[in-house]
């Protein structure tokens, strides 16, 4: 009876490690099954992904010939570079006045675009005025026929604030002329 306890242990034992070997393999082969599903969804996504991608790229290449277009048009609607610092001077002056600021300085520093037909036009100068003046100066600059760009506006150190509540601002412009043909 003893021998047969023992026997039934074992054939027990036997057929819990093979039931738990079943389990192992059904587990294993269900993620087997799933990876390249998986795999298959992560693929479809990057394929999605990366016809957007050529999409937008054709996009890109279809608008070419207006982008330049515009670009040609954007050029030479710039003054020419041979009266470009009056009608610079001109224009800022008229923009001042507009805003009520007062010019303190105005200087212009040219520099040569190797690779475009352009002159860049760096500008530092001073105004006066109270905080609303300088606001419409900054407005007007944008509004202007003339293409402005203001990299940096700042108190300037040398005013600060004066006695009537004038602020003094430096101002650093950017601006193109095109060169002659």
């Amino acid at each position: 009876m003893r021998d047969f306890t023992v026997k039934k242990r074992a054939i027990l034992t036997l057929l819990s490690v093979l039931i738990g070997g079943d389990i192992a393999l059904a587990v294993y082969g269900y993620q087997l099954a799933s990876a390249p599903q998986k795999q298959v969804g992560d693929q479809t996504l990057k394929l999605k992904v990366l016809q957007k991608d050529i999409e937008s790229a054709q996009h890109i290449k279809d608008d070419m010939p207006s982008t330049r277009a515009d670009c040609d048009k954007f050029e030479q609607e710039l003054p020419l570079e041979s009266i470009g610092y009056s009608s610079l001077t001109s224009d800022l002056d008229t923009i001042a006045k507009k805003a009520g600021l007062q010019i303190l300085t105005l200087a212009p520093k040219q520099k040569e675009l190797s690779a475009h037909p352009l002159a860049e036009v760096h500008i530092d100068m001073t105004v006066n005025g109270d905080y609303a003046s300088v606001a419409r100066f900054i407005n007007g600059l944008q509004r202007s026929e003339k293409f402005y760009i203001v990299d940096d506006l700042t108190l300037s150190e040398s005013q600060g604030k004066n006695a009537n509540g004038n602020l003094s601002v430096a101002l650093h412009l950017r601006t193109y002329f095109r060169e002659a043909a």
